[in-house]
């Protein structure tokens, strides 16, 4: 069921940038169309703040990629890839986006999360049931997990529209 957005609320926008480009990489085998899911995040409301959550390589090649977030009207939180011996990587953002929604929640009435990721559920039942604030969660339905599509007051299935909120590109790496 659609959540009832009203042009007054106060609407924070935090964006997995990793986990959508994976999604998209690998379901569609095309880019996000992140500006379209700004749009669409909006909703005609307030916003306070869209934040983007990415990761900078060794090789800095994805430098292009942030300015035309920042064009398309997102802040970017940059963290380093992560390589440990033995050649593992990590890059996560989890615990990051969730402290930055807990602590500007105060300033929103609802929170929009572009994630399919199954590890924000705790933080969409507190920001829902302890702060009775709005929360919507944006990503590809056939990569979301299911408890987070439950637990969201309501949940867009990007790949319901995927001519808006897909890139087509001759080549994916």
């Amino acid at each position: 069921m659609p959540a009832i957005k009203q042009k007054e609320q106060r609407v924070g926008v935090f964006v997995d940038v990793q986990n959508m480009y994976h999604s998209a990489k690998n379901l569609y085998h095309a880019r996000t169309n992140f500006k379209a899911i700004l749009d669409d995040a909006v909703a005609g409301r307030k916003l306070i703040r869209a934040i983007a959550y990415v990761i900078r390589t060794e090789t800095g090649e994805e430098a292009a990629f942030f300015e035309a977030l920042i064009k398309s009207g997102y802040e970017t939180k940059i963290k380093d890839l992560q390589i440990f011996a033995g050649g593992m990587k990590k890059a996560d953002w989890d615990v990051g986006m969730a402290m930055d929604a807990v602590k500007l929640a105060a300033s929103l009435d609802a929170v929009v999360l572009v994630t399919g990721d199954g590890d924000f559920v705790p933080l969409i039942e507190y920001l829902r049931h302890t702060r009775g604030m709005l929360v919507e969660v944006m990503a590809f339905g056939k990569s979301a997990s299911g408890k987070l599509r439950e637990s969201a007051d309501e949940f867009i299935d990007l790949g319901e529209d995927a001519k808006r909120f897909l890139i087509r590109t001759a080549k994916i790496r």
